[in-house]
């Protein structure tokens, strides 16, 4: 794992928050690669939610919901109360706190000293209101992106038209003061989530749990996930979250283990029966067929783009010794190849001319950097041999790298150059946003 958090950092793609200051609390910035490739995660996730998910019968609408509601939300969903909390130990030498389902024996993992018993630990972070910070101002940074969807569930019932099944998509921030934020980008406190909320008649809901469960791993798979390291784990009643009748965790091989990178529950009607109640609005759906009135019951995929993010870089990153063009030179090196599903890949197409010290080359491969910018992610890069640069971008998972030769000066074209087969093929250049789409879109 460190040489993924090395490339990540070295090449772009993620950095330690607050850095010239030492870092902070597990905080992580996505930089230049990595907020171009956590996009593409999420524009991915949104086409296929919003316009190419055809459940057997329904619609999907999006919504972005505040991150700041009323603590009454939050009362309601359950998160105030013992059901959204862990349980925390301390060390009585070092004073460091940990999670206690996590430490094996009663001792502490770091120097070995006396616990603490294990106590509850609210999860929620606190923040207020205005400008006094008294009691009466207390709010929340949401902890998950759903209960804005709950809350607004008749708005977009009414203002949209729409009858039972639907669901509506949502991606935002959600907080939570984990004990012990660990395993990189894997469990912090600020996080990203993509959520989706498919409300249904009560007795559709196991239909609509297995459709769901077999579309996110279909999903990942789709994506480039390799199929040996995902796996669906059942997850047991004593396990579940306080709200889920059923509950599954599509779990991801990362080099610590296997972990859940996305979830499926079926939360019952738990959610607009308990807003319903701590509201005092019916928010009962009545269907004017079989003029039934009830609550629908809710089929949740809740899943992470910072978790997702670190299960694509992980499945993509490879090593190879002594490189794959097998020179003598490369012959004692690993070449870092990243083979990311090119719908996920930060950079398209690389522009580069074959040396930098001919200006009628470099004036080209700037023509041609300036004619692709405005259609695809582009880089242009000059410096170092053209087989260094090849592996440069290799590295952070370029699709397509493009030469401009000599030759392209005579005959107006250049070579492309294929990421995972290197097979070159020469492209006129009044031809090539055409061939790069088509190449990009199949």
């Amino acid at each position: 794992m460190s040489k993924i958090i090395s490339l990540s950092k070295r090449r772009g793609f993620v950095y330690p928050s607050s850095e010239i200051y030492g870092g902070f609390g597990s905080g992580y910035d996505f930089g230049p690669l990595g907020v171009e490739m956590k996009n593409n995660i999420k524009l991915a996730w949104w086409e296929e939610m919003i316009k190419k998910q055809n459940p057997p019968t329904g619609g999907m609408v999006g919504l972005d919901a505040a991150i700041l509601m009323s603590p009454k939300v939050w009362q309601a969903s359950g998160h105030l109360t013992a059901g959204f909390a862990d349980e925390l130990v301390e060390c009585k030498s070092c004073h460091k706190r940990f999670k206690a389902d996590e430490i094996k024996q009663k001792i502490c993992p770091e120097c070995g000293g006396k616990l603490t018993e294990p106590r509850k630990f609210n999860l929620m972070m606190r923040t207020f209101i205005g400008p006094v910070e008294a009691e009466a101002a207390t709010t929340y940074l949401r902890a998950e992106t759903c209960q804005g969807i709950y809350v607004n569930f008749e708005n977009i019932l009414n203002s949209m038209r729409l009858k039972i099944p639907f669901g509506v998509a949502q991606i935002g921030k959600a907080f939570r003061n984990e004990i012990t934020p660990k395993d990189f980008i894997y469990r912090t406190r600020e996080f990203e989530q993509m959520e989706m909320q498919w409300f249904c008649h009560p007795k559709e809901a196991i239909k609509y749990f297995d459709y769901w469960k077999k579309e996110r791993v279909k999903w990942y798979l789709n994506l480039g996930i390799k199929k040996e390291n995902l796996r669906i784990r059942e997850v047991p009643a004593e396990e579940r979250a306080h709200y889920a009748k059923q509950q599954i965790d599509i779990e991801y091989k990362f080099p610590f283990g296997w972990k859940e990178i996305e979830g499926v529950h079926n939360r019952g009607d738990f959610d607009l029966s308990n807003h319903s109640r701590f509201s005092g609005k019916d928010l009962k759906y009545f269907d004017e067929q079989t003029k039934e009135r009830y609550f629908p019951y809710i089929i949740e995929t809740s899943g992470g783009a910072d978790r997702s993010f670190f299960a694509f870089l992980c499945d993509a990153y490879q090593e190879i010794k002594g490189g794959r063009t097998k020179t003598t030179k490369a012959s004692k090196e690993i070449e870092v190849l990243l083979r990311l599903h090119k719908t996920l890949a930060p950079i398209k197409v690389a522009v580069l001319p074959l040396v930098r010290n001919k200006p009628a080359l470099v004036k080209k491969a700037k023509e041609v950097f300036k004619l692709l910018k405005p259609h695809f992610i582009c880089q242009y890069d000059e410096l170092g041999s053209i087989g260094r640069r090849y592996r440069r971008q290799d590295e952070i998972a370029t699709m397509f790298c493009l030469t401009v030769d000599f030759e392209s000066l005579k005959q107006d074209d250049l070579t492309i150059r294929n990421r995972d087969t290197m097979k070159q093929e020469r492209v006129k250049i009044k031809d090539l946003i055409k061939v790069l789409k088509e190449k990009l879109e199949t």
